[in-house]
């Protein structure tokens, strides 16, 4: 399956586009000068924001998913590091300062009717301020993981919330609420979903 170009012109010369088979998809080609629209994952960066064992999460302002519970996020601008826009994103979301640490894991997904991406999670410790609401997410709230909204967004955030919910109670269960064994189950839940050697062979 291939995604339908956004294009109808070359974005260079300004010809009609023809669509073609190029490695086994078919995809929008300029006759006159050559240019190929490849269609890319869009890519997001979000923050898991801890309080007391708590996870901050915001319920969304706008479609897609409004009403919606998800990280503070958003897209990441094509000159900018993941972790630089996890740290805007939550500025401008909550108000809140925050430092990036690690990335928790990376999330694909394909219920987005903007396009299908990849959303990266960062771990963030708050530096300075107090979530507040804003245009984009309303209703700031720290959830435990028992007692999580059921209607979360798309785009990656159901995927991540449901690994820090998994995450933090198995810490919960073996080492009470320490941070060593929360990271411990997070990295157990990463690597159980490395790809088979067999699927990286069908590739």
């Amino acid at each position: 399956m291939h995604a339908r170009s956004a294009f109808r012109y070359c974005p260079l010369c300004g010809a009609t586009l023809t669509v073609g088979e190029i490695e086994a998809r078919r995809r929008s080609i300029c006759p006159e000068c050559g240019w190929i629209h490849y269609a890319q994952l869009k890519v997001g960066a979000g923050a898991l924001i801890e309080q007391d064992g708590r996870l901050l999460l915001l319920q969304r302002a706008r479609p897609p998913f409004q009403g919606c519970w998800n990280l503070p996020a958003g897209y990441v601008e094509a000159d900018e590091h993941p972790a630089e826009a996890a740290r805007r994103e939550v500025q401008e979301e909550t108000g809140l300062q925050v430092d990036v640490g690690g990335l928790v894991n990376a999330y694909y997904f394909d219920d987005d009717p903007r396009g299908n991406g990849i959303l990266l999670v960062y771990r963030c410790r708050i530096l300075g301020g107090e979530p507040k609401a804003s245009d984009e997410g309303l209703t700031p709230t720290f959830f435990p993981p028992q007692r999580l909204p059921s209607d979360l967004a798309g785009g990656g955030h159901d995927q991540a919330v449901h690994e820090w919910r998994t995450a933090r109670l198995a810490a919960s269960e073996g080492e009470g609420s320490s941070e060593r064994g929360f990271s411990r189950a997070i990295r157990a839940i990463r690597d159980s979903q490395q790809p088979s050697a067999k699927l990286e062979g069908e590739r």
